[in-house]
């Protein structure tokens, strides 16, 4: 198989999207003469197009509104000879089928893959122990990966990723040491520490001399905002970033803490130190989860915690330490 225009469908979130662009990497220096187009979420198209190994992307989000026949002659238009089911999206997977593509794969364990792909990959994500940047890469063994890279070598993929050259908004001044974004919500995506830590985390920091900057969507914003303490050194960015501004304020600041979602993954691919706040609990561990990166600081209360362990719900996670969170920040700068 010697692909020449590749289509890498993960219609997810942030994060889910940087932790799938290590394995275009692989792609492009296996087959540097091939096209690689991204089909995602309009939303996340800010962070792939910061990939400069991904040469197309396409709005699903737009794609996915066009009447049935249109969207079938689009998908042929575009000449796609491979497409990958990182994401398994049963429309997807037989909009594929129908245009004849010629390779199409995705994962065993998708009934509707028995019916659309012609290459079924046997893994499982569920209880997998590998980080999910490297479960993404089994589904390139149909393009000849024999080995899956170790999370070291994956880390190394990040470097082809470049914030954006534009001008943050309303002259926004950033100190060149000792700033921080707090980053509290995760819209649903993970288990969250309690918005009450982060406030006593930004006033222990505001007191040793820290800026430090709140950020989310404008709903996020409204479930916090007025809990923020009046400081001149806590500062309110809810609802004030697009997504490309976010990830060059991100890339200017020291320092950045959430939990596990896409800023934090952002955090890791820009090189900001990266606090990750993270249950043990299978799958959503860090061992499948944390941001990839060189400079990055995963923090669990309790890596043996037993109702994690059984793989149950959990709140372990708000017995994490204003404290630790303080001291994994500043004994790195």
């Amino acid at each position: 198989m010697i692909p020449n225009r590749i289509l890498i469908s993960r219609t997810d979130s942030i994060g889910d999207v940087m932790l799938t662009l290590p394995m275009c990497v692989w792609i492009k220096k296996q087959y540097p003469q091939a096209t690689l187009i991204y089909l995602g979420k309009n939303y996340t198209k800010p962070v792939v197009n910061c990939f400069s190994i991904v040469d197309e992307f396409i709005d699903w989000n737009t794609f996915e509104q066009l009447p049935s026949v249109e969207k079938l002659n689009q998908l042929k238009a575009l000449e796609i000879d491979t497409i990958i089911h990182v994401f398994p999206n049963k429309e997807i997977a037989q909009l594929a089928k129908k245009a004849k593509i010629k390779h199409r794969i995705g994962t065993s364990h998708r009934g509707f893959h028995f019916l659309t792909c012609n290459y079924k990959v046997n893994f499982t994500r569920k209880n997998a122990k590998e980080h999910e940047a490297q479960l993404n890469f089994h589904l390139l063994k149909p393009l000849g990966l024999t080995n899956i890279p170790s999370l070291e070598e994956v880390n190394k993929m990040t470097e082809f990723f470049s914030v954006p050259s534009i001008e943050l908004p309303n002259n926004l001044t950033i100190p060149t040491k000792k700033s921080i974004i707090l980053h509290p919500k995760s819209q649903g995506s993970a288990v969250e520490w309690p918005i009450e830590s982060y406030i006593r985390l930004a006033e222990k920091l505001a007191q040793n001399n820290w800026t430090v900057y709140f950020t989310g969507t404008e709903n996020e914003g409204v479930l916090f905002r007025e809990l923020l303490p009046s400081n001149q050194h806590i500062i309110d960015l809810t609802g004030k970033l697009d997504l490309t501004e976010l990830i060059v304020f991100i890339s200017k600041v020291t320092a950045l803490v959430a939990c596990s979602t896409g800023p934090l993954h952002i955090a890791g691919f820009v090189n900001t130190h990266t606090i990750g706040l993270f249950s043990p609990r299978i799958p959503i561990h860090p061992g499948r989860w944390q941001p990839l990166g060189k400079n990055v600081t995963v923090v669990v209360n309790d890596p043996m915690c037993k109702e994690c362990g059984k793989k149950n719900k959990c709140t372990c996670i708000q017995k994490i330490s204003v404290d630790t969170v303080f001291h994994k920040i500043t004994s790195n700068n």
